[in-house]
């Protein structure tokens, strides 16, 4: 019989990169609806937050509007947090999304640095094929941690 996360591997996409900052400060890039709209929005794009809670139990609720105009809804539960190290989230199109994506990211200190994994978990192998063909989701979670990095190098204080 195949383990849960042997079950997992052929819903998810794992991404990772070296974000230049400490880790406390890449993980409070995640604590405010203001620090998000920085950064978590497609370039070219902006976010519009509705509500926002940030504990466990709490939500994220914007809608983010593409560099086209269009507008999608996000919906996003956080699960876990456990600063600095760790935040888990549903993330949906609305509340009570049957397809909403369990989302973790894992901070790891690298000196100077922080190793960000962002990890989702679709519900089936065949949601995550469609959501990486379709959505590109495989491309927008790297975009989204290099735009993570990218705000995460202007909001550090400079050592001269």
């Amino acid at each position: 019989m195949a383990s849960e996360a042997d079950n997992e591997a052929d819903r998810e996409i794992v991404v990772s990169r070296v974000i230049e900052g400490p880790r406390r400060l890449v993980f409070d890039a995640f604590t405010s609806a203001t620090h998000l709209a920085q950064w978590c929005a497609p370039t070219g794009g902006k976010i519009t937050t509705n509500a926002f809670d940030f504990k466990p139990g709490g939500s994220w609720d914007a809608t983010i509007q593409g560099p086209d105009g269009s507008a999608y809804p996000n919906h996003w539960v956080w699960k876990e947090i456990v600063p600095p190290e760790r935040i888990s989230w549903m993330y949906g199109m609305r509340k009570d999304d049957p397809h909403a994506v369990k989302t973790t990211l894992t901070l790891a200190d690298r000196g100077n640095a922080t190793e960000a994994t962002l990890r989702l978990v679709f519900g089936s192998k065949e949601e995550r094929d469609e959501k990486v063909a379709k959505y590109y989701a495989a491309q927008g979670a790297r975009q989204s941690l290099d735009s993570l990095a990218a705000y995460v190098a202007s909001a550090r204080p400079s050592h001269t």
